[in-house]
C-alpha cells in the first residue's frame, strides 16, 4: 500500500516527465504553463488512491489519473474566459497572459491530449474508462452552461445550485475515483460506491470553495477575494442569504447583484455585510458537514479493510478542513 507522499510523488513525476512545449510555441506554451504550475493535482491523486484501495497495479492507473488532470485544466482555462477571472493560482489566467483566441485553441488541445493519455492502460479497461470518462466530460459542461445560465436568471433555486455543483465539480470528483476503482479491478458494487463516495466529497469541496472565494486569504486561495460577488454568480451564499435576511435586506441584495456600476470593492463589501448578519457561514458548514457524513458512509460501505482506508479518509478531512 502506497502512502499519500508516494502517490502525490507519483502524479508529479508523471506530470514533470510530459513534454508539454511543443511546435507552433503559442498553442502550447500556454498548455505547459497551466499544466507545470501545480495546483492540488487532487483528481490525478484520487484516481491512484481508488486504485491502491483495491491493491491494482497504480502503474497503469497514471495515465488515466494525467487524462483527468489535463481535462480538469482544460476546464479551468475555459472557465477563466467566460468568468474573465484574472487570476488563478496566484498567477495570470491564461487568456490574460496570451488572450482569449489563444485560450480557447490550447484548452481545446488539452481536451484531446486528455484522450490519449486516457487510452495509455490495460486495453481491456479501455471502453469502460472512455464510456465514465465522456460520461463526465459531458456532464461538466452542462454544469458549466447551468452556471452560466444562472447569471441572467433573476431566481435560482437552492436545488438548481446544488445539481449545478454536482455536474461541474462533484462529477469529475467521482469519475476520478471510479476510474482507479476500475483499474483496481474493483466489484460493481465498490466501483459505485466510490463514485457516491467522490459526489458527496466533491459537493462539501466545492461549498468550501465558495466559502472561501469570500472568506479565504487570497495570497493562500490564489484568487480575488469576493470574485463570486463581483461577478454576480448565485452561489449557494447568496441564494440562502436570501432565504435568511429581512425583506429590506433581501432588496437591497438583490440590487448590489444587479448594479453593474458600482465599484467591485465597495460591492462584496455591502454584501459581505448581510452574508455575516445572515449567519450564513455557518449554514454552508452545516451542509458542508453532511455531506461529508454521507461521503464517510459511503466508504465504510466498500469491503476493504478499514487500514487500506486510511489515506483516503485523511486526504478527505484534509479536504473539508482546508482554508486554501
Amino acid at each position: 500500500m502506497f502512502s499519500l507522499q508516494d502517490l502525490q510523488e507519483k502524479v508529479n513525476q508523471l506530470i514533470s516527465n510530459q513534454e508539454f512545449k511543443r511546435k507552433p510555441q503559442r498553442l502550447y506554451d500556454p498548455i505547459a504553463y497551466t499544466m507545470n504550475h501545480g495546483g492540488k493535482r487532487l483528481r490525478p491523486l484520487l484516481t491512484l488512491m481508488a486504485c491502491d484501495l483495491f491493491d491494482g497495479d497504480v502503474e497503469k492507473a497514471l495515465y488515466p489519473a494525467l487524462a483527468l488532470e489535463v481535462f480538469h485544466n482544460f476546464t479551468l482555462v475555459h472557465d477563466d474566459i467566460m468568468d474573465k477571472a484574472p487570476l488563478r493560482r496566484g498567477r495570470e489566467t491564461v487568456f490574460k497572459k496570451w488572450d482569449s483566441n489563444i485560450a480557447i485553441l490550447s484548452g481545446d488541445t488539452m481536451f484531446a491530449l486528455a484522450y490519449q493519455y486516457a487510452l495509455r492502460t490495460d486495453y481491456q479497461l479501455v471502453p469502460k474508462i472512455l464510456e465514465v470518462f465522456s460520461k463526465a466530460a459531458i456532464e461538466v459542461c452542462e454544469g458549466q452552461q447551468l452556471d452560466m445560465d444562472f447569471e441572467s436568471m433573476p431566481t435560482v433555486k437552492i436545488e438548481e445550485y446544488l445539481d449545478m455543483i454536482r455536474l461541474k465539480t462533484a462529477v469529475l470528483i467521482a469519475v476520478s475515483l471510479q476510474i482507479g476503482a476500475i483499474v483496481g479491478n474493483a466489484c460493481e458494487k465498490d466501483i459505485e460506491a466510490m463514485y457516491n463516495f467522490g459526489i458527496q466529497i466533491g459537493m462539501a469541496f466545492q461549498l468550501k470553495d465558495d466559502l472561501l472565494d469570500l472568506y479565504g486569504e487570497q495570497e493562500q486561495f490564489g484568487k480575488i477575494t469576493g470574485g463570486d460577488i463581483a461577478s454576480n454568480k448565485k452561489t449557494y451564499l447568496f441564494l440562502k442569504a436570501l432565504e435568511l435576511c429581512d425583506s429590506e435586506e433581501r432588496v437591497v441584495l438583490n440590487d448590489l447583484y444587479n448594479d453593474s456600476s458600482i465599484e467591485s470593492d465597495i460591492k462584496i463589501g455591502k454584501v459581505k455585510s448581510i452574508f455575516d448578519k445572515t449567519g450564513v457561514q455557518a449554514t454552508v458548514e452545516l451542509l458542508m458537514q453532511d455531506y461529508y457524513n454521507k461521503a464517510i458512509n459511503c466508504l465504510e460501505s466498500i469491503d476493504v479493510v478499514k487500514e487500506r482506508k486510511s489515506v483516503l479518509l485523511d486526504l478527505s478531512d484534509s479536504l473539508f478542513s482546508r482554508n486554501y
